[in-house]
């Protein structure tokens, strides 16, 4: 049953989050059964769930991307998006958080909170979404559920409390917060729906009022929904539901619980757009409003092209309407409004504030875009993920001569599709380097690269994304003078460069006084000075954190040109980096190493022969330890082969740049003495 929403307050938007192995694809499926949108429930281990249709989601059985489904009760459309859980493919799982106003993380009851129930957690509190804690495998041997709730209490607050109790050895689930009667696993409904009962309307002072006057029955239905939805939204509240997605029990409870008390979008805090200098844009889910809609997911589809599929925050999209991508000139007409459900595409004719649609065909239509119908929203975007920078990269050529265009439009298509995708081109090498979050995520993109492409690559590692700096200040000068029997070259620059804070970029200052250079000449002394910065001074690598300040110079009425200025600007930037002690950066990326406990000494030991400073380790129920470190990205160019090796294949790894550092000495003389010999040649 694919039914359609006709107003914003019917509909409820919300995301499965959580660790790898927590049952998000089969609960789904439960939730979807449960809901009558499918007949039947499949199986992540026979490879027929609704969500998992990629052939490599099939043959490793886990997802790699996001999936989105819908549950229609009565009015009621609930759309579902199941994330993955693996922290390899973090992008898909951190955008669909921009569509949402709930997350749902699922905790397995048999292992307990691991590292990525919390990062969920924590992503969903940074974004201001609604968040229930979903307690998956509630039948499975050995669970203890009454010391995972206080575990859970612990890690993420007071809050935290069950909405609803197992009974009957997990094989039914009861309501908590409608009901107080009836015969539970553990703890009590009355006990229960007392805590959660004073812990809503402490929330509000009127409703406050009239439960301590006359108690629960003075209480409006609406006046509870309403302070249980403040509580949402205010974070003051973290409702606790159980289910067994593989039996099917409390996945009933959990689409009425987001039917009654989650919020619509509508209610849900607002989203944080932001304007051209970057303060918050006022944007309410009206649909009579002008349209305003966030571009979450691209889909490459064979069939019907480019798929940008969006969240609607503001406005009505109708089938024939004309909308702006950002701040594009040329509007593209709709013609053709989509809904997605797993891999069916069904026609609407219109979208309201909450929908998620799609559109196909728009080639300017890109990840993370907005979509709009007046210019008066030029300029506007949603403030942005925190998405991982990706840092394991491998270098690519085509294995077979010719396809070099058909290997640049692949990548192009698969990082369209993931924000952790990025591609390089790296001129001066002639080089293509794709990177992602790990060895896993990049084989994942070959694959598809030649199954969806036609596209096989040869593929060796990339260098080191090494970085140069300045330890000390100093000044630096040129004459540019130049004869060549007609209208000479002529300009002279004095700078000054000071080292700035890591991570601060580049600042350029212009403090000639005098008119000693025309105000003309000082764009060309930038230009010279950003292009020995992206060649190096020392090494080869890109300078970074470096103020510039022009001091003074010289100019001739006649001779004096851009070019000259620039190769002034150039050469007295390279003369100044030369005194002011130059440094090479190496990139240190933080580490998180998955492993049984009985390899801790050998992983540990073997990262601290990396460079490494172990940070801390975390033993997680079933007897596996994550171990988080950070180390020299140098050091990890083959880390995933000897992890491998270590564990018997039962080791994965995932990284994230944290910061840059100088290399130690002996490496530095290496990388400058290696870059010498070029550097003479050119």
């Amino acid at each position: 049953m694919n039914g359609h929403a006709s107003r914003t307050e019917q509909i409820r938007n919300i995301a499965l989050a959580g660790h790898a192995g927590s049952g998000k694809t089969t609960l789904l499926e439960a939730l979807l059964f449960a809901g009558g949108t499918i007949q039947a429930t499949g199986s992540v281990e026979r490879g027929n769930t609704f969500s998992d249709t990629d052939a490599q989601e099939k043959a490793r059985g886990h997802s790699i991307d996001s999936c989105l489904a819908a549950v229609t009760r009565g009015d009621c459309r609930i759309q579902l998006i199941d994330t993955p859980g693996y922290a390899d493919f973090r992008g898909p799982a951190l955008a669909a958080l921009a569509a949402v106003d709930t997350v749902a993380v699922v905790v397995n009851a048999a292992n307990g909170i691991e590292h990525g129930t919390r990062r969920m957690v924590e992503h969903a509190r940074q974004r201001g979404l609604a968040c229930v804690l979903v307690i998956n495998r509630i039948d499975s041997e050995g669970a203890q559920l009454p010391a995972l709730v206080d575990e859970l209490r612990e890690a993420f607050g007071p809050e935290c409390l069950p909405v609803n109790l197992p009974a009957d050895g997990g094989t039914r689930v009861l309501d908590a917060f409608f009901h107080r009667e009836g015969a539970t696993d553990f703890s009590s409904l009355a006990q229960a729906h007392q805590r959660i009962l004073d812990q809503v309307v402490e929330i509000n002072e009127t409703v406050m009022g009239a439960y301590l006057d006359t108690g629960e029955e003075a209480i409006t239905p609406q006046q509870l929904h309403d302070a249980f939805e403040q509580c949402l939204r205010e974070g003051h509240l973290v409702p606790i539901c159980f289910v067994s997605a593989r039996t099917g029990a409390g996945a009933a409870e959990l689409l009425e619980l987001a039917e009654r008390l989650l919020p619509h979008p509508g209610e849900a805090n607002p989203p944080p757009f932001l304007d051209a200098r970057h303060q918050p844009v006022e944007v309410r889910a009206d649909p009579s409003r002008h349209v305003i809609a966030d571009v979450f997911k691209i889909i490459n589809d064979p069939f019907v092209g480019k798929l940008g599929i969006f969240r609607v925050w503001q406005g009505t999209v109708r089938r024939d309407s004309q909308l702006f991508v950002d701040d594009g000139r040329k509007p593209f007409k709709v013609g053709h409004l989509l809904r997605i459900e797993g891999n069916r595409h069904v026609e609407i004719e219109q979208a309201v504030p909450g929908d998620i649609a799609a559109v196909a065909k728009v080639e300017d239509i890109h990840f993370d875009a907005v979509l709009h119908d007046s210019h008066d929203e030029d300029r506007i975007q949603l403030a942005p993920m925190a998405f991982p920078q990706p840092m394991a990269g491998l270098a690519l050529e085509p294995r077979h001569k010719g396809q070099e265009q058909k290997l640049a439009q692949a990548l192009a298509r698969l990082a369209e599709e993931d924000p952790c995708l990025r591609v390089e081109h790296r001129r001066e090498l002639n080089e293509t380097v794709l990177r992602g979050l790990s060895e896993l995520h990049l084989g994942i993109a070959l694959e598809r690269m030649r199954e969806r492409y036609g596209v096989e690559v040869l593929t060796h590692p990339p260098r080191i994304a090494y970085r140069e700096t300045i330890a000390a200040a100093a000044e630096g000068h040129h004459r540019h003078k130049k004869q060549t029997g007609g209208a000479g070259q002529f300009g002279e620059v004095l700078l000054k460069v000071e080292p700035l804070a890591r991570g601060a970029g580049f600042e350029f200052v212009d403090a000639v006084k005098g008119g000693a250079i025309p105000g003309q000449f000082l764009p060309a002394i930038e230009k010279g000075v950003r292009q020995a910065m992206d060649h190096g001074a020392l090494a080869g690598f890109p300078l970074q954190d470096v103020r510039v300040t022009v001091l003074d110079g010289k100019h001739h009425a006649v001779d004096s040109k851009e070019v000259a200025f620039i190769s002034a600007g150039r050469k007295a930037f390279l003369d100044a980096v030369g005194k002011a002690r130059p440094i090479v950066l190496e990139p240190i990326v933080d580490v998180e190493v998955a492993i049984p406990e009985q390899h801790v000494g050998d992983i540990t030991g073997g990262l601290a022969g990396k460079r490494a400073r172990i940070l801390g380790t975390d033993l997680q129920r079933g007897g596996e330890l994550l171990i988080r470190a950070q180390a020299p990205l140098a050091e990890l160019a083959d880390y995933a082969t000897e992890l491998r090796a270590v564990t018997g294949g039962r080791g994965r790894y995932s990284m994230e740049l944290s910061h840059y550092e100088p290399v130690p000495p002996p490496v530095q003389k290496q990388l400058s003495e290696s870059w010498r010999p070029r550097a003479e040649e050119d």
